[in-house]
């Protein structure tokens, strides 16, 4: 990778994690966020599944892109995504079981999110390797930020604490990190609700909008020149 690339790498990446957030900014992928959200170590889970089949199923089409038919596109794109897809599943059933069922029909459905398929029409297939594994590593970390953000607030508020039942994910010695900021485990149980997950997720929404300078008049980064055909 030559000098010149490496900026424009940061900057796609950077784009998608933040200016380009696929959550906060083009409010994709909102269903298994609001569903999977009610603790961290769901959010994980769920973000470390979206993040493998993002990036594999990104690059691989990047590399592709010329041998695609373009009249069968779109059939090709959700088969390599579908492929990576149950490589996650199986993966999550034979390491992570019990966090597995619980998330698990929000795992199989990675194929159907449109934040995966939507990049991969827009981006992956009209770039470099390079590029597309970038922008789904920009895409990917947005994507856990906005899971993580929310699973953090909402079982927080829930139950007083944060990172309940980490050693689903990470074995026993995870039991130990559970932070309990309360002597009363009972708290606001609405935020680990499904209703809670809206009002919890617009609130961040409303912050995040709030937060933004006045005088932004677009989230969206154009396209860098080596992104371009």
């Amino acid at each position: 990778m030559t000098q010149a690339l490496r900026p424009s790498l940061q900057k796609t990446i950077a784009a998608g994690a933040v200016a380009n957030n696929p959550v906060w900014v083009q409010l994709l992928g909102l269903c298994p966020l609001l569903a999977v959200s009610n603790s961290v170590t769901n959010a994980i889970g769920l973000a470390l599944a979206s993040a493998a089949v993002l990036i594999g199923s990104n690059s691989v089409i990047a590399l592709l892109r010329h041998r695609i038919p373009e009249f069968a596109r779109l059939p090709c794109f959700v088969l390599i995504i579908a492929s990576f897809t149950t490589v996650a599943v199986l993966l999550m059933q034979a390491f992570t079981y019990e966090l597995y069922l619980k998330i698990a029909l929000f795992v199989q459905i990675i194929v159907t999110n449109c934040m995966i398929l939507g990049r991969a029409e827009a981006f992956a297939s009209k770039q470099t390797v390079a590029a597309a594994f970038a922008d789904a590593l920009g895409t990917a970390a947005g994507f856990a930020i906005a899971l993580l953000t929310l699973g953090a607030v909402r079982e927080l508020i829930a139950t007083g604490g944060l990172f309940d039942q980490m050693e689903m994910l990470f074995g026993a010695t995870a039991a130990s990190w559970h932070l309990s900021l309360t002597d009363d485990p009972s708290g606001m149980l609405l935020a680990a609700l499904p209703p809670g997950a809206f009002i919890v997720a617009g609130l961040l929404l409303a912050l995040k909008n709030a937060l933004r300078p006045s005088n932004s008049s677009s989230p969206m980064i154009p396209m860098t020149p080596y992104e371009q055909e």
